[in-house]
């Protein structure tokens, strides 16, 4: 993999923890459900020379570097540009399994912040863009432009938790059209108290990534993709997730203690006949977090959550 390639890419978060959780599955299809530029994957794949490994990222930039990155592994791995939703189908029509490992390394990679042209940063100026996939349509021009005002607030309410949504909206609203990431970032910075404009980060940092969440439709895509995934794990199979932020947190935590815990369907005044049963056991009761040494050296790993779990043997009757 060239430098520059190297360089555009994020240090894969938490990599020593993950390895680790995945090290009693020894062969089998793995999907690394967010392959950015092949870190984790390329760790995954170092760790049992048994393992196949399927490769999704929406983004075509991120499918060429990690292609470089993962060269050497040959027919190893399978590499697929597309949004991780469609795990499911990809998995059914991948030609080697059983599936028994799959990462989601949920969020925004450091080479979409750094990418100046892209639009992902107040830091730049650009224009307004922040789509992972060029490809698709909407933008957030087309958000920051279009939307109504309670629109905008609630998506900065409900994506990134920004205490001042409401006036950052109705400015916005009143400064439209608005063309550049500088024109965003001057519009919030301007909109919020005095106070919050001395803080230790930029007041258009929530705004920026409520805007990004919304563009890619990053929330929505969560459960179907993490509902499949555990759908098709074989028995022993283990998933592993990262997260960023309470959104993405919050939908994974319940769709992980539902499988753990087996929901019943029946009326609760009636004897269970559905079946209901656990399907995974958590590895990890509580969330996962780095350690000082990792933040420290990757500033941009602080946030990150890890959760993960294994898929239980069926039940015998």
């Amino acid at each position: 993999m060239s430098a520059v390639a190297a360089r555009s890419f994020h240090e894969p978060v938490m990599i020593d923890e993950i390895t680790e959780l995945f090290a009693p599955v020894e062969g089998g299809l793995f999907v690394d459900a967010t392959l950015g530029g092949g870190g984790h994957a390329e760790a995954l794949l170092d760790q049992h020379p048994e393992r196949r490994l399927l490769g999704i990222d929406r983004d075509p930039e991120a499918i060429a570097a990690a292609q470089e990155r993962l060269a050497a592994y040959g027919d190893r791995v399978t590499f697929c540009c597309e949004r991780f939703d469609r795990l499911g189908e990809l998995v059914d029509a991948a030609p080697t399994g059983p599936l028994m490992g799959v990462l989601f390394d949920f969020g925004v990679s450091s080479h979409h912040l750094d990418s100046r042209e892209r639009g992902f940063s107040h830091r730049y100026d650009a224009p307004l863009d922040m789509r992972m996939d060029a490809r698709s349509g909407r933008d957030a021009q087309l958000v920051v432009n279009t939307y109504e005002l309670a629109e905008l607030r609630e998506l900065m309410r409900h994506h990134a938790g920004e205490r001042y949504a409401h006036r950052i909206a109705a400015a916005i609203v009143a400064a439209r059209p608005l063309h550049t990431t500088a024109q965003l970032a001057d519009v919030v910075k301007s909109a919020v108290p005095a106070a919050a404009r001395r803080g230790r980060r930029h007041p258009a940092m929530r705004t920026f990534a409520a805007i990004r969440i919304e563009v890619n439709d990053e929330l929505n895509l969560i459960e179907p993709a993490m509902r499949a995934a555990l759908a098709r794990l074989g028995p022993r199979g283990r998933l592993a997730t990262l997260t960023y932020h309470s959104g993405e947190d919050s939908t994974v935590k319940i769709i992980l203690r539902e499988a753990a815990d087996g929901v019943c369907e029946c009326p609760s005044t009636l004897p269970c006949i559905c079946g209901a049963a656990p399907t995974v056991r958590l590895l990890r009761r509580k969330v996962t977090r780095p350690s000082a040494a990792e933040v420290e050296r990757n500033p941009r790993a602080a946030s990150a959550l890890l959760r993960a779990a294994e898929r239980l043997e069926p039940a015998r009757h």
